[in-house]
């Protein structure tokens, strides 16, 4: 049941999400770089890491109803493990995972890295890029483009107390 409401939730954010104007080869929204970077069995696991704190092997295997082979989830969450989303410590013979990130953290770093890949490393590619945004929140929400310009303050102000 959890894992049907799980996938059931992820398509209706996928379909309730804009649809762009035209679809660029290798441009990635931010939840399909999140899909693309962890597997559904991989995210799901981690979604229970988050509900939980800390969980071992079979908290996992009990928690989808042991409709996942034992063996499989003990592969995920070393993979989760080995890219640094969860930590892990040993308890007799088996490991007790925790996640080593927050879903909010989760969530900004893909962000991050979305807006990095749009940005790049050279100064003349970042202003297209910048009226673009302002453009889009303009026309979406002119309360958005005041809170843009608000953020743009307050960033200015933290970056001048720092010096």
């Amino acid at each position: 049941m959890l894992k049907r409401l799980t996938n059931i939730s992820w398509r209706l954010q996928y379909f309730l999400m804009p649809s762009p104007k035209f679809m660029l080869r290798g441009f990635r929204r931010p939840r399909e770089v999140a899909s693309l970077a962890l597997g559904k069995l991989e995210r799901q696991v981690l979604d229970e890491a988050w509900k939980r704190s800390e969980l071992t092997v079979r908290d996992v295997y009990l928690a989808f109803g042991e409709s996942v082979a034992y063996t499989t989830l003990m592969t995920t969450l070393d993979r989760l493990f080995k890219k640094k989303l969860l930590t892990r410590r040993k308890d007799g013979r088996a490991f007790r995972y925790l996640p080593a990130v927050t879903r909010e953290e989760f969530d900004q770093g893909i962000r991050e890295d979305v807006v990095e890949g749009l940005l790049g490393h050279e100064a003349d590619a970042v202003q297209p890029v910048l009226a673009c945004i302002v453009d889009t929140v303009s026309e979406r929400d002119r309360e958005l483009l005041d809170e843009l310009d608000r953020l743009i303050r307050e960033k200015r102000k933290e970056l001048k107390q720092r010096r």
